[in-house]
């Protein structure tokens, strides 16, 4: 199959109906995101365990 054949068979959508499921995908999932609402701190694996003291 050529490339102008393959491209053909692909299925076109609108692009704004793409972006709105898109966004409504995001809204619906952005409580569960940790990006988005952060980790709390006593699951931070990467929280510092003890701080620097200079005496």
């Amino acid at each position: 199959m050529s490339g102008i054949d393959s491209h053909f068979s692909v299925l076109s959508l609108e692009v704004s109906k793409c972006s709105e499921e898109i966004k409504n995908y995001i809204e619906e999932r952005s409580g569960e995101d940790p990006l988005v609402k952060g980790v709390p701190e006593d699951k931070n694996p990467f929280k510092e365990k003890g701080g620097c003291v200079i005496a």
